[in-house]
């Protein structure tokens, strides 16, 4: 039984939601965001919040139950807050700027790496922070993933580009010997 697929998704001020067949549409001041449900999960409006259950008893349809619910959650809580992913980067030489829909960063290769900005999304670099703004948790995710994919973080010196709360465990290197 799932725990999670039990729990109601409250509906917050300003957020619509509309369930037509599998299709489930929530629209919120960040946005709209859809969603195409599998047929084994049912998802109903009942007194303002969003329930979800299974329609039928199949192990596979226990493991969508609560994966529905989460998704369905992440959409209601994006469209009216919204998700952020923080990112810092270390090294000498490092730059990140954000011109129009392009990210551009220079991380000590031979010239500088411009990563397109997918529609919906909100970048901005204050000194070495980069932060990815968004409605869609999926997108803020991976755009974040693949920021920290251009120079990931080493563990002698500490370079490189990482999460805000991401601790990088540092090695000792070479001891000076006699």
């Amino acid at each position: 039984m799932s725990r999670i697929g039990k729990l109601p998704i409250q509906v917050k001020d300003g957020v619509k939601v509309d369930i037509t067949g599998d299709t489930v549409v929530v629209n919120g001041p960040k946005g709209e965001l859809r969603f195409v449900k599998d047929s084994r999960i049912d998802a109903k409006i009942v007194d303002g919040n969003i329930v979800t259950s299974k329609k039928e008893e199949t192990p596979k349809a226990g493991e969508l139950w609560g994966l529905t619910r989460t998704l369905i959650n992440n959409m209601v809580v994006g469209v009216s807050d919204g998700f952020e992913k923080k990112l810092e980067f270390k090294g000498t030489g490092y730059r990140a700027a954000s011109e129009g829909n392009k990210l551009i960063l220079n991380m000590g290769y031979n010239s500088p790496v411009e990563m397109e900005i997918s529609e919906g999304l909100e970048v901005k670099v204050q000194k070495n922070t980069i932060t990815v703004l968004g409605s869609d948790k999926q997108k803020v995710g991976q755009f974040a993933a693949e920021i920290r994919k251009v120079r990931k973080p080493e563990p002698y010196k500490g370079k490189g580009i990482r999460y805000s709360d991401e601790v990088i465990r540092r090695k000792a290197g070479k001891a000076a010997g006699k």
